[in-house]
């Protein structure tokens, strides 16, 4: 009785363990944050939001990231052995074969496009696909050659809301431009968002020979300036759906006290070169978008 309460322990903690490495295989809470976005887009482009279609939206957008996520761990297999941050990955720590990882990444991108296509538009599926292949095939190995890697990953990072909007859409899909407004904020944020998580973290990356920030000279004054420019360039993206009459002046508001605060904590950056003004301005970009977007949402 022992050894079969012996066994039954092993087996549940080899089970949890293969859960928690899927999970940091897939980037679950990248995930959910990209989920996120999708979703705000599908509601404001809906008059009357289909919440069966919406729930499919999420599982198909979880999917199609989720396999980037993982295509891009399955690329930099040996560079995240060299990080401090990604050495205990289930890849580098070899609890995943390399074969299973690409297995469990193309089911969930075949998957998660056939999804988007077929319930809610081809247009979707399509925009999926393009997200992924961006992400993957041009962007991970991109990394390692320029700072200019950054600019080419917002165009898939900034697909989310774009794709929502269109999934809200009839027949084979419409790219309206609303849907091009929501792309436009969230495209201008992931500057200062990907600088400040790369000035945190530029010891690391470098280990693997990534090149993050802006400007070679790293964390110096001119990555923290062009980090200050971008946020700058954010405030008035960010008030466009209210522009374009997406919301109104309550959304407003909420959109301006984030930004001045935003760029506040990018000026500390620029003031200081600090790690410290780095993380914050890192967490505070955690906090701008979703709250920006549920404004908008929201549309008062």
């Amino acid at each position: 009785m022992q050894v079969e309460e012996l066994n039954t322990a092993e087996m549940k903690a080899i089970k949890n363990s293969k859960v928690r490495d899927y999970a940091q295989f897939i980037k679950m809470r990248l995930a959910s944050l990209v989920v996120f976005s999708a979703a705000i887009g599908f509601v404001i482009g809906s008059h009357t939001v289909d919440w069966k279609k919406m729930l499919l939206l999420i599982l198909g957008g979880f999917l199609v990231t989720g396999s980037s996520n993982g295509f891009n761990q399955i690329i930099e297999k040996n560079l995240d052995k060299l990080m401090h941050r990604t050495y205990l990955r289930p890849l580098p720590q070899e609890r995943m074969s390399t074969s299973e990882s690409y297995i469990l990444a193309i089911l969930m991108g075949i998957t998660g496009i056939s999804i988007l296509w077929i319930f809610m538009n081809p247009l979707s599926g399509i925009l999926g696909l393009v997200a992924l292949i961006l992400y993957t095939a041009v962007y991970t190995p991109l990394k390692r050659f320029t700072p200019f890697a950054v600019f080419v990953g917002a165009f898939p990072g900034a697909i989310p809301p774009l794709l929502g909007y269109v999934a809200s859409t009839s027949g084979f899909g419409e790219i309206s431009f609303q849907a091009w407004v929501l792309f436009a904020v969230q495209f201008m944020w992931q500057f200062p968002h990907f600088w400040s998580i790369a000035w945190v973290l530029d010891d690391d990356y470098k280990k693997a020979g990534f090149q993050m920030l802006p400007s070679l000279g790293g964390r110096d004054k001119s990555s923290a300036f062009q980090v200050l420019v971008y946020t700058l360039f954010l405030l008035p993206i960010s008030l466009l759906p209210v522009v374009f009459h997406m919301s109104g002046v309550v959304s407003a508001f909420i959109i301006l006290i984030c930004g001045i605060y935003f760029t506040f904590q990018a000026y500390t950056l620029y003031r200081d070169c600090t790690v410290e003004a780095a993380r914050k301005l890192m967490f505070g970009s955690f906090f701008y978008l979703p709250v920006v977007q549920i404004a908008v949402m929201l549309g008062y």
